[in-house]
This record gives C-alpha cells, sequence and structure tokens, in this order.
C-alpha cells in the first residue's frame, strides 16, 4: 500500500520561502545604502569590528557593534519564547513572529535617516537585526531543506556540498536539493536589486515595501493543513 506524503505545513512551502528570501535581500541593501553603510542581517562583520575595536581600546564605538549583536540574540529569545507558549496562541505562532516583523518595519520606515554614531541610523540598523534574527529563528526549512532567508553563506555551502553529493552518487534528491539552495540565494539576489531601486526613490521609508511580503506570508499560514496549523512545526 502506498502511503500518503504528510501534507508540508504553509510556512515551509517554497512560496512562503521565496517570499521571505526577497525580504532578507530587501533588508540588507537597504541598511547598507539607507542606515548608514552596514549589513545588517548577519553578525559576523559586527563581531569582527567590535573585536577590532575592543583592541584599539574604543570602548565606545565598540559599543555601536555590540548592540546589533545583542539585538539578535533578542530576537531568537523572542521567537522560541513566542514558540514555547504556541498553545496559548490564538493563531499559528510564525504568524506572531511575522506580526511582529511587520510592525517593527512600520516603525522603522518612519525614524529619520541621519548619520553619526548615536542617530537613529543605529537604532533602525538594530531593528532591523532583531527581526532577521525572529525571522532566520523561525522559518528554518523550505520545502523540505534547512535554509536561511535573510543571508547566502550557509546556503552557498549546503547548496554546493549537495551538487558534489550529486557528481559522485548521482542521486537525483542531491540535485534537485542543490538548486533549491541556489534558488533561495538567487530570490535573495532579487529582493537585493528591489531594494535598491526602491530605496534609493524612497530613502528610509523605503523599508515599508517589505511588508507587502511579509503580509502574504502571514495570509498563507491561514492556508495551512488544519492537523499542522496547530501541531508541532
Amino acid at each position: 500500500m502506498k502511503h500518503k506524503t504528510p501534507a508540508r505545513p504553509m510556512s515551509e512551502t517554497l512560496h512562503a520561502g521565496v517570499l521571505l528570501a526577497v525580504v532578507g535581500g530587501f533588508f540588507d541593501a537597504y541598511t547598507y545604502i539607507a542606515r548608514g553603510g552596514v549589513f545588517a542581517n548577519a553578525q559576523t562583520g559586527n563581531v569582527v569590528l567590535l573585536a577590532m575595536n575592543l583592541a584599539e581600546g574604543n570602548l565606545i564605538k565598540a559599543l555601536s557593534y555590540l548592540i546589533p549583536i545583542l539585538a539578535f540574540v533578542l530576537g531568537i529569545f523572542t521567537a522560541e519564547l513566542i514558540h514555547k507558549n504556541e498553545p496559548k496562541l490564538p493563531i499559528h505562532w510564525r504568524q506572531i513572529v511575522i506580526a511582529l516583523e511587520i510592525v517593527t518595519v512600520m516603525i522603522v520606515a518612519f525614524l529619520p535617516t541621519e548619520k553619526g554614531m548615536y542617530s537613529y541610523n543605529m537604532l533602525a540598523n538594530v531593528m532591523i537585526s532583531y527581526v532577521c534574527s525572529l525571522q532566520v529563528q523561525s522559518f528554518r526549512k523550505i520545502h523540505g531543506i534547512t535554509a536561511a532567508t535573510t543571508m547566502c553563506t550557509g546556503n552557498l555551502r549546503s547548496g554546493t556540498d549537495l551538487l558534489m553529493r550529486y557528481q559522485k552518487d548521482r542521486k537525483k534528491q542531491d540535485l534537485i536539493d542543490g538548486f533549491k539552495y541556489y534558488m533561495i540565494n538567487v530570490i535573495f539576489l532579487i529582493g537585493a536589486i528591489i531594494s535598491v531601486f526602491v530605496t534609493r526613490q524612497f530613502g528610509g521609508t523605503a523599508v515599508i515595501f517589505s511588508a507587502a511580503p511579509l503580509i502574504i506570508v502571514f495570509i498563507m499560514m491561514f492556508f495551512s493543513p488544519r492537523k499542522n496549523f496547530k501541531g508541532k512545526e
């Protein structure tokens, strides 16, 4: 007897992954162009700059790199806290995360774009770091693979690894999954390209456009298979 494959939760579908990857790319280009030439999605650069400033004794400047790192950590804690309290929530816990992202980007859109260490740009970058960590922690599976929608390095490594495995073992699934990783990175790139044009046109308020795909994902999740909607995703 052929077993029926369980329905995939809407939050783990390719459609949701594509929309979230667009948002991830949009965020990175937005913070670089409109918020002081920084990348708020991943924290590796901030860790390196924190170390450099600590080594040089620039404690105040070091603090400016520590704060986004702490915001990223706080986002992870927040996502897990929401997940832990899922039985008490009226909607799916990932929808709460998406709603929090939407509210945050709406606030960022209306923060002034000013230069300087203590400007609103720092606050905006901290808030974007926060929502990126919410997203990367909450949406880790896309169409059967474990992938990130706010950064590319891990996807590039995993995709290339699978393609090399295909060269050796000729397993079709490795080829398919490898291309999925590359496709997510291409979508991230497209999101960044869109962000370049929109941010140059609208400046700091451009981030509000990223709310559109987030709202779509939020609505899509109402259509998750019933048994998965309140189940363990």
